[in-house]
């Protein structure tokens, strides 16, 4: 028995290994970081922000105070009987956590789709990736990358579905096992997030759900880690809302590097059209 649990946690800890090192080689934790720091530097991409920042930023404040005036104390009344003292920091942890998905559900559904859709865009656009967004809208010519913008062709970010919202509830009592099951719950967010990010490009290339999974299953360490940050920057308070627009900014960036490096699969718009 003794030397089973030894083997065991010998290939648990092979199976970490390798997949800190597909994290730590794909570099894809970086991308919601250079989304801050190219969002920051290119102002044309702000256009679709500064028309919903008024709604959007009501709608999270309002979120957020509901959900701190109602939600808090309850909860943290229940932690406490798991996690002690650390309640306190867990409970803030899991309000955020449930205010930015109330947030994501009603924003994205109601006020900023369209402008995410138009920020990965313009996005690509301004990497010199105009032949790939023509496959999803109107390409004006002409000005900044945001101007160059014309009619949706296709509209690729699903609303929330009910699974999703089931899927989310499934992993809330994560949160009762302290700390390790906060960082477990946050990393699962983290998994949907990540691949989520590039329901666009996706799109863009035409890949159909099988091809999508293959795609997703081959860079499994590569979208967790983006998702995770992602999460994450998403669930600071209010200004949640910018980096929602430059985590579809970073998203963007590693669609065109990858587009750029070749490491999409060669005539896979040719075979997903065959396959229709």
């Amino acid at each position: 028995m003794a030397d089973k649990v030894k083997e065991t946690a010998i290939e648990e800890a092979e199976r970490i290994k390798a997949l800190a090192q597909d994290v730590a080689r794909s570099g894809a934790y970086l991308y919601p970081l250079k989304g801050i720091a190219y969002y920051v530097s290119h102002r044309s991409l702000w256009k679709p922000l500064v028309e919903k920042l008024a709604p959007t930023i009501t709608l999270g404040i309002g979120i957020l105070t509901f959900m701190f005036t109602f939600a808090y104390l309850p909860q943290a009344a229940l932690l406490t009987l798991f996690n002690g003292p650390l309640a306190v920091l867990t409970t803030v942890l899991l309000v955020l956590s449930e205010s930015s998905t109330l947030f994501n559900v009603l924003s994205k559904s109601f006020i900023i789709d369209e402008a995410l859709v138009d920020t990965f865009d313009g996005t690509l656009v301004a990497r010199n990736m105009t032949g790939i967004v023509a496959d999803g809208r109107e390409i004006k010519g002409g000005g900044d990358p945001m101007a160059k913008l014309g009619k949706l062709l296709k509209r690729p970010f699903a609303r929330f579905t009910p699974k999703a919202i089931i899927r989310y509830f499934m992993y809330l009592p994560l949160n009762f096992i302290p700390v390790v099951g906060t960082v477990l719950f946050i990393i699962l967010q983290g998994k949907k997030t990540g691949p989520n990010a590039h329901a666009r490009y996706f799109q863009l290339k035409s890949m159909s759900s099988r091809q999508k999974e293959v795609f997703i299953e081959e860079r499994k360490a590569a979208y967790t880690s983006f998702g995770v940050l992602a999460t994450l920057l998403e669930m600071v308070p209010v200004v949640g809302i910018v980096f929602a627009f430059t985590n579809t900014v970073g998203a963007a960036l590693w669609a065109a590097d990858l587009e750029q490096h070749n490491t999409t699969a060669p005539g896979l718009k040719e075979q997903a059209k065959k396959a229709e």
